[in-house]
């Protein structure tokens, strides 16, 4: 059922959009900046199912582009993916009925909030990601049949470009990821424009208010001194991601990262607080891959995510920091993201992983404690 996003939903919405984008989408702070500014200006965005939409509705979802690291630099000056979206519009002679996220992540959940606010249209509650994955390729839509060209992209200078590689989506991710690095390491895109009917066979549901809820029951859990964590996973068991589970607990000890190619990649080790055990975490602006004293426990693409040991708050890939005291959370994709099909686009071979995906519910758990010395509590 439609509702309307308020401002008070806002820091709640962006944090479970955080914990969703697994490290990355961009830092949440600016996107919400962007939406509060604009529902400040009397303004409103209305968020809908993908079941009430019309078979017909023309649905084209906004997003940023690029690594997020560099958007902590370059901040975006608010029209870019208005520019993208009015771009795709003019070269498809249709005007989009509604727009949506292409995945759940920092930002990338609040570009369209911000897009639908300026451009008076609905933001649909779905996405193609169910997470955050680095190209563009890697979306639902594409996996079951719905081409990502024509894509248009701009920049904060108000320069658009458009991308039409016909049915090929692996080109159009590589066509505009150059663009992007470019434009100076990020941009905004409007791509894949479809169907309402498109929309309900292709995309996961409810992520918006999946982010909503599990952003809520974070802050809420801490509000009244309950466990985070047990209350997260509470939250996941009556979700299409049913399940959740700290999976190590200690402090972070190194953190390796870089910007190549437009993307932002390291790797994270994390080392009890005994110091006996530890984990190391990979990402390609993403969280990809979790070890425990060298063996996995959650991989691509079940959801790795990395929180504030205390209040639960997800931290990006490009704000984890040493000395950092963190849960390492993992949390089940949905089943449409399990499927052989899926994991061709984005499961572990996509990222140079060398293993076969295994639910994380399967994989066996360690040895390791989340309880901490109450010396390390003290400091």
């Amino acid at each position: 059922m439609a509702f309307e996003l308020t401002r008070d939903d806002l820091r709640d919405l962006v944090r479970g959009a955080a914990l969703l984008g697994t490290g990355g989408g961009g830092d949440p702070s600016i996107g919400r900046t962007l939406v509060s500014e604009a529902l400040r200006d009397g303004r409103s965005v209305t968020i809908v199912s993908p079941e009430e939409l019309d078979d017909d509705d023309y649905v084209v979802p906004t997003a940023f582009m690029g690594a997020p690291s560099v958007l902590v630099e370059r901040l975006p000056g608010g029209t870019e993916a208005i520019d993208a979206l009015r771009a795709l519009e003019g070269h498809t002679g249709r005007r989009a009925t509604a727009t949506m996220p292409i995945e759940s992540g920092g930002i990338n959940s609040t570009i369209p909030l911000f897009v639908a606010a300026r451009h008076g249209i609905p933001v649909v509650d779905a996405d193609g990601m169910g997470r955050a994955f680095p190209e563009l390729q890697m979306e639902t839509f594409a996996v079951y049949g719905v081409d990502g060209p024509p894509l248009a992209i701009a920049d904060e200078r108000g320069d658009t470009a458009i991308v039409d590689t016909g049915g090929d989506n692996k080109k159009m991710e590589n066509w505009a990821r150059v663009l992007t690095v470019q434009m100076g390491g990020v941009s905004h895109i409007a791509a894949y424009g479809m169907r309402g009917a498109d929309i309900r066979r292709t995309a996961i549901p409810g992520t918006l208010s999946l982010a909503l809820t599990l952003g809520r029951t974070l802050r809420e859990a801490r509000e009244q001194h309950r466990d985070p964590m047990r209350a997260l996973k509470d939250a996941l068991a009556d979700t299409l991601y049913e399940r959740g589970d700290v999976i190590f607990t200690g402090k972070v000890v190194d953190v390796d990262r870089r910007t190549v190619e437009g993307f932002t990649r390291g790797r994270a080790t994390i080392a009890s607080f005994d110091g006996d055990e530890n984990c190391t975490i990979d990402f390609q602006n993403e969280f990809l891959l979790a070890k425990v004293n060298g063996r996995t426990r959650a991989i691509v693409p079940d959801l790795v995510t990395v929180v504030h040991m205390e209040t639960g708050e997800p931290i990006t890939a490009e704000s984890l920091r040493y000395g950092h005291r963190v849960h390492v959370f993992a949390i089940s994709t949905p089943e449409m993201m399990r499927t052989p099909e899926a994991l061709r686009v984005f499961g572990p071979s996509a990222f140079g992983v060398e293993e076969d995906f295994v639910p994380f519910e399967q994989l066996p758990a360690g040895s390791h404690s989340s309880m901490v010395p109450e010396k390390e509590v003290a400091e």
